[in-house]
């Protein structure tokens, strides 16, 4: 399997909410974005994805999101702006408009904190928390 990665960032607000309590005060973080191509063998050019069609792609599903606030943003339809619904979101956008091969979508709130979706991630997985 080939995979290629391509990355932008943007500066944005948000105000979470949390599984206890009230909604975390709004603040801002500098978001990175990754978006993973795959393919099983390479194209004829010997290539995944052409990486400035991938980047040009990138940049425009989160260039509307720069310095904005993500509780406010449509792409998020009004749910809770977590870096995981955030992962999801631009997923769905880029593989739409996208080109071909999207596998995943990381993105990184804040140092060690980071979130990814992938295609096919459709199945929640289920933790024991008496293991």
């Amino acid at each position: 399997m080939y995979e290629v990665t391509v990355e932008a960032s943007f500066n944005a607000l948000h105000r979470v909410r949390c599984r206890e309590g009230p909604l975390e005060p709004v603040h801002g973080h500098d978001w990175v974005v990754c978006a993973k191509f795959a393919r099983a063998s390479l194209d004829e050019l010997a290539m995944v994805v052409d990486f400035c069609e991938a980047q040009e792609a990138l940049n425009q599903v989160i260039g509307d999101l720069q310095h904005g606030n993500l509780n406010e943003h449509p792409m998020l339809n009004g749910g809770n702006p977590t870096a995981e619904a955030v992962a999801r979101a631009i997923f769905d956008i880029l593989f739409q408009c996208g080109p071909p091969g999207l596998a995943a979508v990381t993105v990184t709130e804040a140092p060690g904190c980071v979130a990814t979706y992938r295609k096919g991630a459709s199945q929640e997985v289920q933790s024991d928390p008496d293991n």
